[in-house]
């Protein structure tokens, strides 16, 4: 449990998860003063979220492949 919540903690420290986390602080900031619209905000935030959950569920899948090609 403890050693798979420090996986869990280095894996967000990468630095996809660190821009993912910052261009969506500066787009909430943005989006809540005003700045920019919220149609802008959920294009820009759609793409950045897709683009971020599916470089994960890609690598998941390629190391299900390797797992299973590994299995006698």
């Amino acid at each position: 449990m403890y050693s798979d919540l420090i996986r869990r903690l280095s894996n967000l420290l990468c630095v996809k998860s660190i821009v993912t986390l910052i261009l969506t602080s500066v787009f909430a900031y943005l989006a809540a003063t005003g700045r920019v619209s919220s149609h802008d905000f959920l294009t820009v935030f759609s793409v950045v979220i897709a683009f971020y959950f599916g470089t994960q569920s890609e690598r998941l899948n390629q190391q299900s492949e390797q797992n299973a090609s590994q299995k006698p």
